[in-house]
């Protein structure tokens, strides 16, 4: 049982993203900063401290690596919602759930 629980979290990937703008994340809004994301399967989870959320995520792999980490947005109801972020140095793209 232990051995299954070790592999969930050998898993989940772990990135630095920056938010550049206050923006909401599931039913959260986050401040501008700098936050940690962890990716485990279809979920994100985002974290600063004590402040936690989660989203549904898709996970893709791209053809090329991205330079940097960016961060698309989507103004939803007058407020901004992470779109996708784009993984530096990866292949990887997160398309958050809306």
């Amino acid at each position: 049982m232990f051995l299954l629980a070790g592999l969930a979290v050998a898993s989940a990937r772990s990135y630095t993203v920056t938010l550049s703008q206050p923006t909401m994340v599931g039913t959260i809004e986050l401040k501008a900063g700098e936050y940690q994301l962890e990716v485990n399967g279809q979920k994100a989870v985002i974290r600063k401290g004590t402040v936690q959320t989660e989203s549904e995520v898709h996970v893709e792999e791209g053809d090329t690596k991205f330079d940097a980490t960016v961060v698309r947005y989507v103004n939803n109801d007058g407020k901004a919602r992470i779109q996708e972020i784009r993984i530096g140095g990866t292949k990887t793209r997160l398309v958050f759930a809306m």
